[in-house]
This record gives C-alpha cells, sequence and structure tokens, in this order.
C-alpha cells in the first residue's frame, strides 16, 4: 500500500503492518492506507482474514496524529465515509482481523484493537484511551465499544481518567484472547489465522454477521431473526455446497475441501 502501512500475503492471510516512527501514529494518508488495506481484504475472495500489527516494539499505534491536527489535519473532515483508521470497514466486515498488539495501544490504536475479533498482545503491552486528558472523548469506537465489552466501573474507570491498562488485566476482563511474549507475537497470531482459513468461508461469514446482527438482541429474538431469512451470509451458508462437503469430509475421514459456495 505505502511505507507506512505494509501488507504481506501468504495463502489467505493478509498481514497489515502499521509502520509510521516514531509512534504509529495515525494521520489522514495512514488513515486512508488503513482503509485500502482492509477494502483488499473485503475485495479478495481468496483473502480470509487479517493480522493487524505496529513496527516496533513499543508502539502497536499512538493513535490520531496529534501534531498532524494541529497543523489542521481534521479528524472527521478529512478521513470522510471512511473514517479514522478506515474503522468503518470494521463494522461490516465478513472476514476476521486479529490485531497483534505489539507495545502500546493509546486512544485510536485501542480502538483498532476494539475493533479486531480477536486479539493477541505481547506481555509487555498496555491499552489507554487518554481522550480526556487533552480535551476530547474516544468516539472511534472506545466510548461505545468498552461499556458493552466491560463492567461499568472498569469502562467508566478507564474512560474517565485515561489510565493504562496492562495486557494481562485485559486479558482478565476478556478484551483480548491471549497474552504472549514478544518474540512469538505475530507467530501466535497468524496460527490463529491460519485456524481460521481452515474453515469454511461462508461459515466464518455467518458467524461474524450472526454476531453483528444480533449485538443487542436476547436469545429468543437472536433465534426468531436466524430463522427469518434476513441474514444473508446465514441462508448462503445453509444452502451453500460447503455445508454439503462439511459432513461428507467428516464421515470420509479426510480434510473438507471448501469452495465458497
Amino acid at each position: 500500500m505505502t511505507e507506512r502501512v505494509r501488507t504481506d500475503i501468504h495463502g489467505g492471510v493478509l498481514t497489515v503492518t502499521l509502520d509510521r516512527p516514531k509512534a504509529n501514529a495515525i494521520d489522514v494518508a495512514t488513515s486512508q492506507a488503513l482503509h485500502a488495506a482492509f477494502d483488499l481484504l473485503r475485495r479478495e475472495d481468496s483473502l480470509r482474514v487479517a493480522v493487524l500489527t505496529g513496527a516496533g516494539d513499543r508502539f502497536f499505534s499512538a493513535g490520531w496524529d496529534l501534531k498532524a491536527a494541529a497543523q489542521g489535519e481534521d479528524i472527521d473532515a478529512d478521513h470522510g465515509p471512511t473514517g479514522f483508521a478506515g474503522l468503518t470497514e470494521f463494522f461490516t466486515l465478513d472476514k476476521p482481523v486479529i490485531a497483534a498488539v505489539n507495545g502500546l495501544a493509546l486512544g485510536g490504536g485501542f480502538e483498532l484493537a476494539l475493533a479486531a475479533d480477536l486479539v493477541v498482545a505481547a506481555e509487555h503491552a498496555e491499552f489507554a484511551l487518554p481522550e480526556v486528558n487533552l480535551g476530547m472523548v474516544a468516539d472511534s469506537g472506545g466510548v461505545l465499544r468498552l461499556p458493552k465489552r466491560l463492567p461499568a466501573a472498569i469502562a467508566s474507570d478507564l474512560l474517565l481518567t485515561g489510565r493504562r491498562m496492562t495486557a494481562s488485566e485485559a486479558q482478565r476482563w476478556g478484551l483480548i484472547n491471549r497474552v504472549v511474549p514478544a518474540a512469538d507475537l505475530v507467530d501466535r497470531a497468524t496460527e490463529m489465522a491460519d485456524r481460521i482459513c481452515a474453515a469454511a468461508p461462508l461459515a466464518t461469514a455467518a458467524v461474524k454477521e450472526i454476531i453483528r446482527r444480533t449485538e443487542s438482541l436476547d436469545v429468543e429474538s437472536g433465534y426468531h431473526l436466524l430463522r427469518s431469512g434476513d441474514l444473508p451470509n446465514y441462508r448462503a451458508m445453509l444452502d451453500s455446497a460447503d455445508a454439503e462437503e462439511g459432513p461428507r469430509a467428516f464421515a470420509e475421514k479426510r480434510p473438507p475441501r471448501w469452495e465458497g459456495r
């Protein structure tokens, strides 16, 4: 994409590396490059999952580039319909994203991790939303997502004080999936990505669709939605050749051959 956002493809895994020294901060050009990377994931049928990480071992991302903001870049106007760091792509993306958090995830960097489906963090990683100490609010997902993911007291603590949360604390509260040694971070995230690639593509798309559409529903309402026919990915999965191939491969004791149809 650009030097500040590097992409690498191995099989069905797209690795996206934010590489903008010193803090992997995100200005408009970087935001647009991230959006382009996730749009590539969306468009290319051969790509099944993305791993998002940062270059270096200190910062995953410091979030919005405050120096660029001080020079006149406007978060809302300049990012346009793609949103900060292409976060709008995450809201409807039917392919999983794994955040491999290699260091500090601050502000928008934390919001990027929160928007991912799975999070693997290095042992020294820390997370914070310091916007209130800068006269702002973490409105690219943080103030909306944290109260849904954490007990109210913990979410309020993070949002109102801007304090840092360690990787082990984040795992304890269920915000991240795994904490690993820094040297193993990308390998562990890629292993998770490979496991997703081994699953049926229509089934993973259906899982993401169901989670997205039932987030605010109780179980009974979600069940009725499943039966309503109003979930196109779920419907496509049920009617697919892959839904027949999976049980057949299991019965024949062989790996399935997914066709994505």
